[in-house]
């Protein structure tokens, strides 16, 4: 079992920044890769980024590469999503999941909104 605990949400000016961070407990966090995904309204949940357990690879959807950075640290349980240059179109509940084989754990979400 795993729980996920996301913080750093919040209202932000398009443009701005904000960095979001997910405590794991539970499962040992350097066994396993983590993710994070959003969802709109009236939208599916989409992917956004995912680190691998050691954190040397990364992944990105389109939509964020260059602005987004995920990063992890293992002594602290934390995985982190960094979001630069934001825009409207970001607003969204901000999860962060396990990147398990299979029975991912997911967080309770983080709203981030940006504002035109």
């Amino acid at each position: 079992q795993v729980q996920l605990v996301e913080s750093g949400g919040g209202l932000v000016q398009a443009g701005g920044s904000l960095r979001l961070s997910c405590a794991a407990s539970g499962r040992t966090f350097s066994t396993y890769g983590m993710g994070w995904h959003r969802q709109a309204p009236g939208k599916e949940r989409e992917f956004v980024a995912n680190i691998s357990f050691t954190g040397l690879r990364t992944t990105y959807a389109d939509s964020v590469k260059g602005r987004f950075t995920i990063s992890r640290d293992n002594a602290k349980n934390t995985v982190y999503l960094q979001m630069n240059s934001l825009k409207p179109e970001d607003t969204a509940v901000y999860y962060c999941n396990t990147a398990l084989p299979r029975n991912n754990y997911w967080g309770q979400g983080t709203q981030v909104t940006v504002s035109s």
